[in-house]
């Protein structure tokens, strides 16, 4: 679980990075899941953009996403998810807090 200093912390760490991926109509699928947990394992803090299409809200799949990847859903703005999930790499730098 997260602070709320980590929180922001994060959220401004993430303020510069571009999405990565795009949840639309399908919804969170096990390809997405799999190829965001590759992501977090790489950079342990990636965004992802929810379009309008989308069935459900960016809340409730940041949710989704959060669960299904064992890691935390640091923030959603607009349609803006940010997660992060520490690496288990060895030889990575951490972020930070």
């Amino acid at each position: 679980m997260l602070t709320s200093k980590q929180r922001s912390n994060l959220k401004g760490i993430a303020a510069n990075l571009s999405p990565i991926a795009q949840l639309g109509k399908g919804g969170v699928s096990d390809n997405m899941i799999r190829s965001l947990s590759d992501a977090l394992e790489a950079h342990e803090l990636v965004k992802v953009n929810v379009l309008t299409n989308a069935e459900e809200d960016a809340k409730s799949l940041g949710g989704q996403l959060a669960e299904a990847l064992k890691g935390e859903c640091v923030a959603v703005i607009g349609r803006k998810i940010i997660l992060y999930r520490r690496s288990s790499r060895k030889d990575f730098a951490h972020i930070a807090f």
